[in-house]
């Protein structure tokens, strides 16, 4: 650990000055991980950034040309689609996934029968592949849900919600939230597990009731936790890809293609620098809603 010396200053025993010295340990273990963080992020990072102010197809001779990629980019619809699904489809995912998870993780944390088991059985989508769970899924929506409907008579479920334009990405909401409650729910247990119970006896004597108790007491002292659950959410729901590949394909037509599809299809397309301005203002945008959401909950943040 650190070693801590005192320097006598001025001559007068009284006024000491402390120092700290980092031991070489820290250095050993934080530099490797510094220069790979750096080679394999940062330094494409800013490449990237600046080939997006060049004429690049990935390979070549290149020109610069200044916002020419960014002001194209503010006017091409199907970057505008792409950023208004993304940004919707993680809305409304990071609202469903958190109410459930939380839902969920109070009735796992209650005093029930079998809730280890239960817990097990709940954080099992979370170790299954993105894309293994799409293709299971696209089945099901295509083919049993389909089948069902006929057999029971709903003409809404005749037809597959994946081939709607209107629908699709419902479908996604679905599958993206049934494989990221299990990460979120194991979040809220260990809040929830944190929160002492003599907070609950004294509610209780003073009269409260369960729901009051969830609303006045549960939810202030777990804040910190949802805070991360949300962050988090936001920040694995914008950069969504295998699960939407998987199922729709960004289809029908581009109804749910999101910007990292269409940054991705882009590079194949030898839109390089192009794809690079919309990628760079993917990430400014990113930044600037993390620091939003930061600000918005400063305060409560502290577990």
């Amino acid at each position: 650990m650190s070693a801590t010396t005192s320097i006598v200053t001025g001559g007068d025993p009284k006024v000491r000055r402390s120092t700290k010295r980092v031991e070489p340990i820290y250095y050993f273990f934080l530099f490797p991980a510094v220069i790979l963080f750096t080679l394999a992020i940062t330094l494409p990072g800013v490449v990237g950034i600046f080939f997006s102010f060049t004429d690049s197809i990935g390979i070549g001779d290149w020109e610069f040309i200044g916002f020419t990629n960014y002001i194209a980019a503010f006017s091409d619809p199907a970057i505008l689609t792409s950023f208004l699904f993304t940004f919707g489809f993680s809305l409304v995912t990071v609202i469903a996934v958190n109410v459930i998870a939380f839902l969920l993780a109070v009735g796992l944390t209650a005093k029930i029968l079998f809730k280890m088991g239960l817990r097990g059985i709940f954080v099992i989508p979370m170790v299954i592949s993105g894309i293994i769970i799409a293709y299971v899924f696209q089945f099901l929506f295509m083919n049993s849900v389909p089948a069902a409907g006929s057999a029971l008579g709903i003409p809404f479920l005749e037809t597959s919600i994946l081939s709607n334009p209107d629908l699709a990405w419902l479908g996604i909401v679905i599958v993206t939230a049934w494989q990221s409650i299990p990460g979120t729910l194991l979040i809220y247990i260990a809040g929830l597990l944190a929160v002492p119970g003599d907070v609950y006896e004294a509610a209780s004597l003073d009269g409260a009731n369960k729901r009051q108790q969830l609303l006045r007491i549960t939810l202030p002292l777990v804040m910190g936790y949802v805070v991360i659950n949300v962050i988090l959410g936001f920040k694995n729901y914008l950069n969504a890809y295998d699960i939407i590949v998987g199922l729709t394909n960004g289809g029908p037509g581009t109804s749910t293609r999101s910007i990292s599809m269409t940054i991705i299809r882009g590079f194949q397309t030898g839109d390089y620098a192009y794809q690079m301005a919309t990628a760079t203002l993917f990430f400014i945008i990113t930044i600037i809603i993390a620091l939003v959401q930061l600000s918005a909950t400063r305060g409560r943040n502290a577990l």
